[in-house]
């Protein structure tokens, strides 16, 4: 076995040791779906997050992130793929990778650093560099050119044994790595399920997603309103979506022992580590009795952090709205008042769905303090839609 090899073997097992469940190498070349990211971002399928647009031309090669790169290192990381409880009313659901309660890019950074050490110790010379859906750089396509999985009709990288519960994470190296030949597959065939069951009819099309209509996005990214179609479609959902997932015929496939095993180690050290809760469910009521530094100290080290307070409660009122939830009516006229106008209006157009009349003197008062026009158009439209109830 040449030197070459040997490297290669080395990461593998050092790979394996740290929980990922898959390893590929691919070399750096330009990546082949430039031209359809470059058009997804024209379409305007990528709502409000313009750091894409911003940085559309990094994306292109690999350079982009690491000058000089040879060789990538594609790796997948496996997290919670168990049945989630059923949501009883005041209580919002999160998508899985949330449920150990800690940010995954704290846990996976530090995998990729020791990685990255095997190959810097090996060539000094040499530079690399971890990355977790963080740099300009299109992993799902990566992933798929090293023979990690096939690209499903609800564009997530697919996998016949682990499905798709699991990070993508890349190393770059300017080191040239032995990679084979990669036979790109697709084991979706006809099914439709993903497509069908979106809440939000996010798929304009079989593999592209319009992320402007993503329970997921909207929960997490959407830093504005979300948009009054589609509030009845967010459902439970207080961050993220895992529909689409749920229903693929390839995660209800029993996963291999070792990945399970994995799983099990993985989630017991997440949760024996800093003192974070559970996420799998959070009283969306409680929520509004937080002011920020207490948001602050709860969720700074979790996933729900990136929402930030504002966009959090914004969520939990429109579960609660959905939930037509008559007991979450004094934690939402606690945030009619809030600070935020991204959540007073929320607010109101949760009291507004859940109709009761006991609450108009309150909007009544509120629309004639407000100043916020955005605002004022959801208190209007919640006194309407009680004013209607009571006909």
């Amino acid at each position: 076995m040449n030197q070459a090899a040997e490297l290669v073997e080395k990461l593998q097992q050092a790979a394996a040791a740290a929980g990922f469940c898959q390893f590929g190498i691919t070399p750096a070349v330009q990546i082949s779906g430039y031209s359809a990211l470059v058009s997804w971002i024209e379409s305007g399928y990528a709502g409000e997050m313009q750091y894409f647009a911003n940085r559309q031309q990094a994306y292109q090669h690999p350079n982009g992130v690491l000058q000089g790169t040879k060789s990538i290192i594609a790796l997948s990381y496996p997290y919670e793929a168990s049945s989630a409880m059923e949501c009883s009313k005041g209580m919002a659901q999160t998508a899985k990778y949330l449920w150990p309660g800690v940010d995954y890019h704290d846990v996976i950074h530090p995998k990729l650093k020791e990685l990255c050490k095997i190959l810097t110790i090996h060539a000094p010379y040499s530079k690399a560099r971890g990355v977790v859906d963080t740099a300009p750089l299109m992993e799902r396509e990566i992933a798929e050119q090293a023979g990690l999985g096939w690209q499903g009709k609800n564009t997530l990288l697919l996998n016949k044994h682990h499905g798709s519960y699991f990070f993508l994470a890349c190393i770059l190296s300017t080191l040239e790595l032995p990679s084979d030949e990669i036979r790109k597959t697709n084991h979706c065939g006809t099914c439709r399920a993903c497509l069908d069951a979106c809440p939000t009819d996010a798929f304009p099309e079989p593999g592209v997603l319009d992320a402007s209509r993503c329970i997921s996005y909207l929960t997490i990214e959407h830093r504005s309103p979300i948009p009054r179609p589609l509030r009845e479609g967010i459902g439970n959902w207080l961050f993220g979506c895992d529909v689409c997932q749920e229903v693929c015929p390839w995660n209800r496939k029993p996963t291999r022992k070792a990945d399970h095993q994995v799983r099990q180690s993985e989630q017991k050290a997440l949760q024996n580590g800093p003192e974070h809760n559970s996420l799998q469910q959070i009283d969306a009521i409680n929520l509004f009795e937080l002011d920020d530094e207490q948001f602050r100290q709860r969720f700074r080290k979790t996933p729900l952090w990136r929402a930030r307070r504002r966009g959090i409660l914004r969520n939990a009122a429109i579960v609660l709205g959905n939930q037509k939830n008559r007991s979450a009516l004094p934690a939402l006229l606690i945030g009619l008042e809030d600070n935020e106008a991204l959540v007073r209006g929320a607010a109101a157009w949760a009291l507004g769905s859940i109709g009761d009349a006991s609450v108009r003197s309150k909007l009544e008062s509120c629309l004639s303090q407000e100043q916020d026009p955005e605002v004022c158009e959801e208190i209007e439209i919640a006194l309407s839609s009680l004013a209607a109830a009571s006909q």
